[in-house]
């Protein structure tokens, strides 16, 4: 039987929204901080479709689709740092202006965030037995 700590998830999905939607994700000069739609919207709409389906299987109780879906964003949210960290080191298609921007642009405290929700989500539904008397 699978258990969930609500405390757990409800953060969890909480700081993922925030992570996705306003946090910051990449330090650009001149420009500013920008977040995850400034840097690739596409990656946006999937991110916060994926977070939509991950709170609508919590909410309609189906523990076994939420813990497949807490892990799927756990990948996503993986491949989305490798995209952002891919298009940041490859925006020109020159070696040298690639070496410049890369060297300019940083990762920003948004991506800790997104980390710690993703860790709270994966931890909240877990397996137990059930104990008969």
């Amino acid at each position: 039987m699978l258990v969930v700590k609500k405390v757990n998830a409800y953060i969890g999905l909480i700081l993922a929204t925030v992570a996705i939607t306003i946090a910051p994700m990449l330090k650009v000069p001149f420009k500013g901080n920008w977040n995850l739609y400034q840097a690739d919207p596409r990656l946006l709409y999937i991110s916060l479709a994926i977070v939509a389906l991950t709170t609508l299987f919590l909410f309609v109780r189906a523990l076994s689709v939420f813990r497949i879906m807490a892990f799927v964003t756990l990948i996503w949210s993986a491949i989305m740092a490798a995209a952002v960290w891919f298009k940041v080191n490859n925006y020109f298609g020159s070696k040298f202006f690639d070496k410049v921007l890369s060297k300019t642009i940083h990762f920003q405290w948004g991506w800790i965030v997104l980390l710690v929700a993703v860790i709270l989500l994966v931890s909240s539904v877990k397996k137990e037995q059930l104990e008969v008397k």
